[in-house]
């Protein structure tokens, strides 16, 4: 069953990670403290630029950074979800305020790269040095993206998505989005989200407090996940709705037919808790 018209967007952090990957590095790194000193006179990401020059100058490599990202915590079941979606023909894209270097990292140690046709997210690489740089996504000092919306300066997912649209309406099936956050960034897109589409917010993280209050603004059918397993179960359930919905003319069969995978995507007394728990109303 192809799922080609299908485009999954998600967060990184505490979405396809269960950390924030910035923090995560600072604190096993032991850095936690110069951090916490340094927060209130920058832009977080003007911080953790910051952050990678005072770990240098104190003798710590990159390849210490990246046996620390190895390590970063991820669900074994949002792992294989990635890996069905991606199986089943979707169009996978990152859109993170983290950076480059920690989501490629993170990936490919998981078998998770290739899964993913497009990574938007602020860029990074090691210099001559061998310093991580980490630079914004949007150059804020010169132009600021200017979103009234509650997204960090170095980025507005919304744009991102606006940008994701457009080139997916150039197309000749019309394609449907999934969206899976956490954060106040992923608000922003989440209003972007047409009639069809899919936001999925995790459940009492900050995007689904504004989701919850704002549902009339959103577009997009809503439903919340909460951990590893209701990601797995949320994700595949719609992606075998929307296929099934697109490719069944005949709602009788159609019906059976989507009654029939969601037994094989929820089994047992975990699809019971989904469909019950999972759905915000308008």
């Amino acid at each position: 069953m192809a799922a080609s018209d299908v485009v999954v967007v998600m967060d990184f952090d505490k979405t396809i990670i269960d950390c924030d990957s910035d923090n995560w590095v600072v604190d096993e790194l032991g850095a936690t403290e110069l951090f916490n000193q340094l927060l209130p006179t920058m832009p977080w990401n003007s911080l953790m630029d910051r952050m990678m020059k005072e770990l240098h100058s104190q003798g710590t490599k990159i390849e210490d950074i990246v046996a620390v990202l190895k390590r970063t915590p991820i669900h074994s079941r949002i792992i294989q979800a990635i890996k069905s979606a991606y199986a089943l023909g979707c169009d996978m894209k990152i859109v993170s305020d983290a950076n480059v270097f920690f989501i490629d990292t993170i990936l490919k140690h998981h078998g998770l790269k290739e899964c993913f046709s497009e990574i938007n997210t602020n860029p990074s690489f090691v210099d001559e040095e061998g310093r991580l740089r980490i630079f914004p996504y949007h150059d804020f000092s010169e132009h600021p993206h200017g979103c009234p919306h509650p997204c960090p300066p170095n980025m507005c997912k919304g744009i991102v998505i606006e940008r994701i649209q457009a080139s997916l309406s150039a197309m000749e099936e019309k394609k449907t989005i999934i969206y899976m956050g956490d954060g106040l960034g992923d608000f922003c897109p989440s209003l972007k989200l047409g009639d069809g589409d899919y936001m999925l917010p995790r459940k009492d993280f900050p995007v689904w407090d504004l989701v919850c209050k704002n549902r009339s603004l959103i577009k997009a059918e809503v439903c919340e996940w909460s951990n590893g397993e209701e990601f797995e179960h949320a994700l595949l359930h719609f992606i075998t709705k929307i296929t099934i919905d697109k490719s069944n003319t005949n709602g009788n069969n159609a019906a059976q037919l989507y009654s029939d995978c969601k037994v094989q995507t929820m089994p047992g007394s975990s699809h019971q808790a989904f469909s019950q728990t999972l759905y915000v109303p308008h």
